[in-house]
C-alpha cells in the first residue's frame, strides 16, 4: 500500500516518514562526511608528493656528472652558427669559409610548348656516383606521357632528384631537375650526358684552418668533425671566424634555481595544507609533513665541509623560503669550481657496489652535497612503492575505499527501514479505518433502535 496522508487520520506520512529517515540516517551522512575528508586528504598528500617529485628531480639533475662539464659554444661571426653537445670539450678553431656547399642541378636543352606536350619517352634515367636510376613515367594520356607526366613520376618517385617545368617565355618551357641534398656526391648525369646543361654544379663546402693549407670538407654547409660532439654551420663565404667552446656557469646557475623554485614550491604547498590557522588547510597540522618541511630547511641552513649554502648563493629567508643569488653563484663557481661541485653533489662511498670495485656507479653511497641530501629525502617521500606521502595516500584510499563499502551498506539498511516503517504507518492506518467502521456499524445500529428503546436509554 502506497503511503501518502492518511484517509482516516489525515496524517502527512510522507513527510513524517522523511524526517524519521533523516534521523535513522545521521550515522550514514556522518559516514559521507568522513568518506569526503579523506579524499581530499589522500589527494593533498598527492599533491604534496607532486612537489617532492619535482624537487628530487632538481636535486638529481645537479647530481649528474653531465651538469658540471656542461659547455657552450659561441662563435665570433654572425653567419657562423655553433651548437655543443653533451660530449663537447673546451677548445676552439679558427678557420675562412672558401665555399658554401651547392646543389646540383640541369636542365635540358628540349623545349616544349606547354606542359601538355608529349615527353618522349617513358622512362627518366639518371646516374650518380656509378648507379643509374631508372624512373618510369606513367599516364593516361593515350597519346603518351606529356612534359607534366614526367615532372609528377620524378617527383613522386623519391630516387634522390627532383623535377620542375620551368617557363623559360611565352610558349617555351624546359625540364630542370635538381638533386635533393647539396654537395659533389649528389652530382647526376641524365641519360649520356648530351641534350642537357648544368644549370649548379654540386661542390662541398670548404674551409680553410688557420693560416694553413689545411682544407674540411662536408657535403651540406654544417661541420661535425672540427671540434668534438660541436656542430658549426656556415651561411657565407670569404667569411673567417672562430669558434669557441667553453664550460657554461649559466647552465649549471639554471640547475639551481630550479632546485630552489622546486623547494619553494614544496615548502609553499606543506604550508598551505598544514596551517593550523587556516579554516580550509586540509592536512592541518600534519606532523608527517612539518617534519618533512623541517628536515629541507635543515639541509640548507646546514654546511658541506664547512662551507655553507650561503657561500654558494642559496640563503633562507625570514619567511622560511629559499632564495637564489646568480652571481655570488658564478662568481664561486669561476674562482673554485671543485668546491662548488662538492657543496651541491658529493657523496661519500660507504661500500662497493656487486661488481666489488670502489668508484663505479653501483657503489654504495652516503649524500653529503645539498644537492645530494635533497635527492634521496625528496625520493623517500615520493618513491612509487615506499615514500611516506605515497603510503598515506594509499592509506586514506584504502579507508575512503572501506567508508564507501559501509555507506553501501547503510543504503540497503535504511531502504530496509523505509520499508518497515512504511508497513507500520499503513498497518496503523489501516487498523483506524477498521475502527471506524466499527464504530459507524454500532452507530447505525443503534440509530435503529425502537426509540422507546432509546428513550429508556
Amino acid at each position: 500500500m502506497s503511503v501518502s496522508t492518511g484517509l482516516v487520520s489525515g496524517i502527512d506520512y510522507d513527510s513524517m516518514i522523511g524526517q524519521l529517515m533523516q534521523v535513522e540516517a545521521n550515522p550514514q551522512t556522518l559516514l559521507k562526511k568522513q568518506l569526503s575528508a579523506t579524499n581530499a586528504d589522500a589527494t593533498a598528500y598527492r599533491a604534496v608528493n607532486t612537489r617532492f617529485d619535482a624537487l628530487r628531480t632538481a636535486a638529481a639533475a645537479l647530481t649528474a656528472d653531465s651538469t658540471w662539464s656542461a659547455v657552450k659554444a659561441g662563435s665570433s661571426s654572425t653567419t657562423v652558427a655553433a651548437s655543443a653537445g653533451a660530449t663537447a670539450v673546451g677548445g676552439s678553431v679558427t678557420f675562412t669559409v672558401k665555399q658554401l656547399a651547392t646543389t646540383h642541378s640541369t636542365i635540358s636543352n628540349a623545349t616544349f610548348t606547354g606542359t601538355d606536350q608529349l615527353y618522349g619517352a617513358g622512362t627518366f634515367t639518371f646516374t650518380s656516383n656509378g648507379t643509374t636510376t631508372s624512373i618510369p613515367i606513367t599516364t593516361a594520356n593515350a597519346a603518351g606521357a606529356t612534359l607534366a607526366d614526367t615532372v609528377a613520376a620524378i617527383n613522386s618517385a623519391d630516387k634522390g632528384v627532383t623535377a620542375s617545368a620551368v617557363k623559360i617565355k611565352d610558349g617555351e618551357y624546359r625540364l630542370q631537375v635538381t638533386a635533393t641534398t647539396t654537395g659533389a656526391k649528389a652530382g647526376f648525369v641524365v641519360g649520356d650526358g648530351t641534350g642537357w646543361t648544368t644549370a649548379t654544379t654540386g661542390k662541398d663546402a670548404k674551409l680553410l684552418l688557420g693560416e694553413s693549407s689545411l682544407e674540411v670538407f662536408s657535403d651540406t654547409n654544417t661541420f661535425t668533425g672540427l671540434l668534438a660532439d660541436t656542430s658549426i654551420t656556415v651561411s657565407k663565404a670569404d667569411e673567417t671566424a672562430t669558434v669557441t667552446v667553453a664550460k657554461d656557469p649559466s647552465a649549471v646557475a639554471a640547475k639551481v634555481q630550479s632546485l630552489v623554485d622546486a623547494a619553494n614550491g614544496l615548502l609553499a604547498a606543506v604550508s598551505s595544507y598544514t596551517d593550523a590557522d587556516s579554516a580550509t588547510a586540509v592536512l592541518k597540522g600534519d606532523s608527517t609533513l612539518r617534519d618533512l618541511s623541517n628536515q629541507i630547511l635543515s639541509v640548507v641552513s646546514g654546511t658541506v665541509g664547512g662551507t655553507s649554502a650561503s657561500a654558494v648563493g642559496i640563503q633562507l629567508t625570514r619567511e622560511g623560503n629559499l632564495k637564489f643569488d646568480k652571481d655570488v653563484f658564478t662568481a664561486k663557481l669561476a674562482s673554485d669550481p671543485a668546491l662548488v661541485r662538492k657543496t651541491f653533489a658529493e657523496k661519500s662511498v660507504m661500500s662497493a657496489g656487486i661488481d666489488g670495485i670502489s668508484g663505479n656507479a653501483d657503489d654504495v653511497t652516503s649524500p653529503v652535497g645539498l644537492a645530494a641530501r635533497l635527492e634521496v629525502l625528496a625520493k623517500g617521500a615520493s618513491d612509487t612503492t615506499t615514500g611516506s606521502l605515497v603510503l598515506l595516500a594509499t592509506s586514506q584510499d584504502a579507508l575512503a575505499k572501506d567508508l564507501q563499502a559501509r555507506i553501501d551498506a547503510w543504503d540497503t539498511r535504511l531502504e530496509m527501514r523505509r520499508i518497515t516503517i512504511t508497513r507500520q504507518f499503513t498497518a496503523m492506518e489501516t487498523a483506524l479505518s477498521s475502527m471506524q467502521n466499527k464504530a459507524s456499524w454500532l452507530s447505525s445500529q443503534i440509530a435503529s433502535l425502537p426509540s422507546w428503546s432509546q428513550s429508556s436509554k
